[in-house]
């Protein structure tokens, strides 16, 4: 039996779907077409849902997932985002941010359990959905990432905070990179804790609504879970972790250029390609996200979010080499890692918004 709530009424049929489901409250983002990209409009369906069932004695359990075939989250709007820069406008900027990362606060920390179906692409905005539920499944066609430096930008969505945790220094690899993680990576990594092949994500979405026996869902995710190929990043450790160890960019990228395996040699041309200041920032922002809880990193995340936006003409210039002209050749100021101002980290991370995440 499925019953519409209030808050799918809110919702509408168009960008979040909002079910019960005897005591399963179930949301799909629902853009397919845009690879259910986050908009400030679904972040605040999303919060409304869960702030509806968070006293619920009905809802005992929340399934996340994403309509189509392609995967449960592209990310966030970053176009308009764009738009937003251009403008001139950090007020709309910073309550996108909020709202978004307060979202992620909440699904961390919400009284019953939240199971995320990474299923397909879940990138930047989408871990910030799926990498903070209890149970986190991926599947044979995951692809997850933390894409942000590709456009200028750094990890967020408290996705530091997870790269921070992920094992020796992959979190270092995946933040400066961007690098797409398969389902044996990302388990691999931290970022999700089941492997379930796409043809039983119907059936347990069933069980975990009709939950006979067993009846935790840990249990019921168990009975489909299946066991992944060796990881790709788990073999690459010995040289992933030797030059991403280096205390700064520049000596990654040469510790990388040093090495005699080819794929250390391939990443280092690929950060050559990316903006200086955005790997700088995000080295420094990985790192630091060590030493804090989640809610600590999502108020470090914001205010250098903010920064960006603010302050630095990066992030809208790669989101138009990458997203909107599309030509891939963006123009970072400054374009080298030496040219970079002395006290770029400390201006950074001590830059405060004009409104603040919390409170």
């Amino acid at each position: 039996m499925s019953e519409t709530t209030p808050a799918a009424a809110a919702a509408g049929d168009a960008d979040v779907l909002v079910r019960v489901h005897a005591a399963l409250g179930r949301l799909t983002l629902n853009r397919p077409r845009a690879i259910n990209a986050l908009t400030l409009d679904m972040v605040r369906h999303l919060t409304d849902a869960l702030d509806t069932w968070r006293d619920s004695p009905h809802i005992d359990l929340v399934l996340l997932d994403g309509a189509g075939d392609r995967g449960l989250c592209a990310g966030g709007d970053v176009r308009g985002l764009r738009e937003q820069i251009i403008a001139g406008n950090p007020e709309a900027t910073g309550e996108f941010f909020r709202a978004e990362y307060a979202l992620n606060a909440a699904i961390a920390e919400y009284p019953v359990p939240i199971v995320a179906y990474a299923d397909g692409i879940t990138m930047g905005g989408g871990i910030g959905l799926a990498g903070h539920a209890r149970i986190r499944i991926v599947t044979e066609r995951s692809r997850l990432a933390m894409p942000e430096t590709r456009i200028g930008f750094t990890p967020d969505v408290g996705g530091s905070l997870l790269l921070a945790r992920a094992p020796g220094r992959l979190g270092e690899y995946l933040a400066l990179t961007g690098a797409t993680m398969t389902a044996a990576d990302a388990l691999y990594a931290g970022f999700a804790d089941h492997l379930v092949p796409t043809m039983h994500l119907g059936p347990l979405a069933e069980a975990l609504e009709t939950r006979a026996d067993p009846g935790s869902p840990s249990e019921i995710v168990l009975l489909f879970d299946d066991t992944p190929d060796t990881s790709a990043l788990e073999q690459a450790r010995g040289w992933i972790d030797d030059a991403f160890a280096a205390p700064t960019v520049a000596e990654v990228v040469e510790r990388l250029r040093a090495s005699d395996v080819p794929a250390a040699r391939e990443t280092a041309g690929t950060l050559r390609e990316l903006s200086p200041t955005s790997l700088t920032i995000t080295l420094e922002a990985v790192r630091r996200a060590r030493g804090l809880d989640l809610r600590q990193a999502l108020d470090q995340e914001y205010r250098l979010a903010q920064w960006f936006a603010v302050t630095q003409p990066d992030l809208a210039e790669g989101i138009r080499a990458q997203l909107v002209d599309k030509d891939r050749s963006p123009r970072w100021e400054p374009a080298s890692l030496d040219a970079l101002a002395p006290n770029l980290v400390d201006e950074a991370f001590s830059f405060v918004p004009s409104v603040p995440l919390w409170g």
